[in-house]
């Protein structure tokens, strides 16, 4: 990032150094590449001109300096000048060159094997030199690794505490970045210790090896309070790991554990592709019970630093009973203000387009998934897209046949989809294939046969790869990041020959049933090893049992009420909840209150029952008793997405109208008019969140709206221009 013309004038030089590339900004200052007159590279941290003449800022600057200079080590960069007194204060460090471990998560996706190990390792060792010399960081966090080709380095002590100084005064303030504090640091910031860095430590290992935080609130707010009160979202962490971190994440600062301990536990972490981050696009109940894993590396914006002068945490309640608003109510929207991607915009656009003369075809399968701020959809209707989040705009189409299917999934820097092996236009029994796509410029990387189209095939990512199925229907086939094939395994269960691979948690699994009488009796679950395949059983479930996803680290099903003699649901009501135990195969049954009838979905820890009059259910996981119940009067919707921001849950109708109900009542708190054109088939809606912006899909269209303003929509036109 050379300087500008600006730059290179006012600050051409400073402390004797020459000023020639800037490297980054954060709340504090500018860092330049910076060259001494012996030729040797640093990096020059200066100090904002508006802080300068700040004395707590100048306080923290030399407080930094004195941090870092008592620092070293093979994976710190160490201070070798600095002027906290000069006019504009500045530091210079050992130059590292290499990339922000932000900046390589949010570009290409997260770490495993080899690059998590020694990530975790360094990291480990950094903070024993840091700790040795008796400092706290309080800011680990991954804009402040860098990644060397010899392994990660820690910067920027900005915030960190010497343990024989006394703590900067800032009354009313919680400096860090919340989603990697410790609960100290929120509770009683002037008491932390290095138990504190060993806190963020799990949950930037966390980030690193899934893309997802462990706590992710959606405001610092709600953040806050889940990383003081509830348990951290481990979702796609696999063992040796996930054990590992979860000691590092309690509570408790003396339950931690050690550094020393740290060091040897993260020796055995295995050689393993990274885990998946799983955002599934959520099709309306008019589209089947088929449930796809859908992944996104969306990388976090990590927060740079935080000023809180009065902090209240509401406790959630719940209720059974909710009215209904056609207005956004107060609490809707207040003071918050929506994280949308840079640029971003309301827009609508259209999805479908014809293909050799054939008319655009309006399908139940249609829907999109986020990587990051870029959009992949797919279905009946168009071929595979990618799409800018922000403004709506077409960067790639890819292929001549349109699509029956939503993509697999983003990882890698790959997009996974599947495609017609043939040229028929609407052959949906023919061989098919799994396609890899470049993510950024929609050209073919590999392709494999897979099973017969649409029906007799599904697909989905794991920690390790790709699961599907063969050309024959009759092995499940696992394939890497090359298109090289990892393990098969036999498509074929106690209960029956039609399996259907799940992930979850990050792990391969697959749902069997009977061949000729639909799951009368009960079906099979299977677990695989991520590595080679190997196949393990667990206890039969219940006849019809639905995968709904992963809850504490326990796989949730939803069992419905069955006609035993002729196994047909009856209306979709559900009798019970099954947390299954993936380690020891054991069942827990979570009878439900009233038995709620409609399409289950599990979002936010929370499973909501959506009925195509459009009543939706919310039922508690712990217990199953139901929190709220609300007749919306909107068919054919969406399964929810919830918003941690707003306490909000979101659908889309079959006709693109979207709703928002309260999280804790029910309550309506605003919905929007349908699409303009509504021809064709009108089955078929999904929704997702890229940052707080809502993008859905219905009738061949997508739409981005913002919580604060979802009325507000650009026309098709405006929003449809292709890149070329």
């Amino acid at each position: 990032m050379p300087l500008s013309t600006g730059e290179s004038e006012s600050i051409g030089s400073i402390g004797g150094y020459e000023l020639v590339d800037r490297l980054g900004s954060g709340g504090m200052g500018i860092v330049y590449l910076g060259r001494a007159a012996s030729g040797r590279q640093v990096a020059v941290k200066v100090v904002h001109a508006q802080y300068a003449s700040d004395e707590e800022f100048r306080a923290r600057f030399r407080q930094e300096i004195a941090a870092a200079r008592r620092v070293s080590g093979a994976f710190t960069a160490p201070v070798v000048d600095a002027d906290p007194d000069a006019e504009v204060p500045w530091m210079a460090t050992l130059y590292v060159p290499g990339r922000t471990l932000s900046d390589i998560l949010a570009k290409e996706g997260p770490l495993g094997g080899r690059e998590l190990r020694t990530l975790a390792l360094g990291l480990v060792e950094a903070l024993r030199d840091i700790h040795q010399a008796g400092v706290v960081h309080r800011d680990l966090k991954p804009s402040n690794v860098l990644i060397a080709e010899d392994g990660p380095r820690v910067i920027d002590f900005g915030i960190s505490r010497a343990a024989d100084n006394q703590t900067l005064t800032m009354t009313g303030r919680l400096i860090g970045t919340p989603p990697f504090m410790s609960p100290e640091q929120f509770a009683s910031p002037r008491d932390v210790t290095a138990a504190s860095d060993v806190f963020s430590l799990g949950s930037l290992l966390v980030y690193a090896a899934t893309g997802n935080r462990p706590f992710d609130g959606g405001s610092p707010y709600t953040t806050g309070y889940q990383v003081m009160h509830e348990a951290p979202t481990l979702d796609g962490v696999s063992e040796p790991l996930r054990g590992i971190v979860e000691r590092c994440l309690d509570k408790k600062p003396a339950a931690r554990p050690q550094l020393a301990e740290l060091h040897e536990l993260f020796k055995t972490l295995p050689d393993v592709t990274p885990s998946p981050v799983t955002q599934t696009p959520v099709a309306s109940p008019g589209s089947g019970r088929r449930r796809r894993i859908l992944v996104s590396l969306a990388a976090a914006l990590a927060v740079t630093a935080l000023s809180i002068t009065a902090v209240h945490f509401a406790s959630r309640s719940s209720t059974t009973t909710a009215s209904s608003s056609a207005t956004p109510s107060p609490s809707a929207t207040g003071s918050r203000t929506a994280a949308l991607p840079a640029g971003w915009q309301p827009w609508q656009m259209s999805l479908n387009r014809a293909f050799d003369g054939a008319p655009p075809i309006y399908s139940s399968q249609t829907g999109c998934l986020a990587s990051g701020n870029s959009l992949y959809c797919a279905g009946k209707g168009f071929t595979v897209a990618k799409v800018d989040a922000a403004s709506g705009r077409v960067l790639w189409r890819e292929g001549t046949n349109p699509q029956q299917a939503l993509p697999v999934g983003v990882r890698g820097g790959l997009v996974y989809v599947y495609k017609l092996a043939s040229d028929a236009l609407y052959d949906d029994t023919g061989p098919s294939q799994l396609v890899a796509l470049d993510a950024d410029t929609g050209k073919q990387r590999w392709a494999r046969t897979v099973g017969a189209y649409l029906y007799n095939t599904a697909s989905a990512m794991f920690s390790g790869g790709v699961m599907t199925t063969s050309p024959s229907g009759k092995e499940f086939v696992a394939y890497g990041a090359s298109g090289e094939e990892l393990w098969r395994s036999a498509v074929s269960a106690p209960a029956g020959k039609t399996c259907t691979p799940l992930v979850l948690g990050g792990d391969p699994y697959a749902l069997c049933t009977p061949d000729d009488d639909a799951g009368k009796v009960s079906v099979s679950l299977l677990r695989f090893d991520a590595s080679d395949g190997t196949r393990r059983e667990l206890p039969a479930l219940p006849a019809m049992t639905e995968s709904l996803g992963v809850v504490d680290g326990q796989l949730l099903f939803a069992v419905p009420r069955v006609d035993t003699d002729s196994a047909v649901t009856w209306g979709d009501a559900y009798e019970a909840l099954l947390r299954v135990n993936p380690g020891s195969g054991a069942v827990a049954r979570v009878p439900l209150t009233g038995s709620p009838t409609g399409v289950a979905s599990l979002a936010g820890g929370v499973v909501y029952v959506v009925r195509e009059d459009g009543t939706v259910t919310a039922v508690s996981v712990a217990d199953g008793r139901q929190l709220w119940r609300q007749a919306t009067e909107m068919e054919s919707l969406s399964g929810p997405v919830v918003s941690t921001t707003y306490d909000s849950v979101y659908f889309v109708s079959r006709f693109g109208r979207l709703l928002a109900l309260d999280r804790d009542t029910g309550a309506e708190r605003w919905h929007t008019a349908g699409l303009d054109s509504a021809g064709g088939v009108t089955e078929g809606a999904s929704l997702l969140l890229v940052k707080d912006a809502i993008v859905a899909t219905a009738l061949g269209t997508a739409l981005s709206v913002s919580p604060d303003r979802p009325t507000a929509r650009q026309p098709t036109a405006a929003a449809s221009a292709t890149a070329n």
